[in-house]
């Protein structure tokens, strides 16, 4: 996250909102504190990176095995429930 003052972002508030849109967060100070954060107005979507963790769960689901005691995740809720 990069920080700016006050008179820098009044400078260049433009170049500041394009990298910002660009994902970058940035921090706008006032004597070194800060006061404001320009944050993009959507979190930028990574289609294949959804792809590829939807892909790596199906593969995990494989892999996993019944419950050797036959019990089903509702068996384990209520078992919780009581204790």
């Amino acid at each position: 996250m990069r920080e700016v003052g006050t008179l820098e972002a009044r400078n260049s508030f433009s170049a500041l909102l394009e990298r910002v849109e660009n994902g970058e967060e940035i921090t706008i100070t006032r004597h070194g504190k800060p006061v404001a954060r320009l944050v993009p107005a959507e979190a930028p979507k990574d289609v294949e990176k959804a792809r590829a963790a939807v892909a790596a769960i199906r593969e995990l689901r494989k892999s996993v095995k019944p419950d050797p005691d036959g019990l089903t995740i509702r068996d384990y809720i209520e078992m919780g429930r009581r204790t």
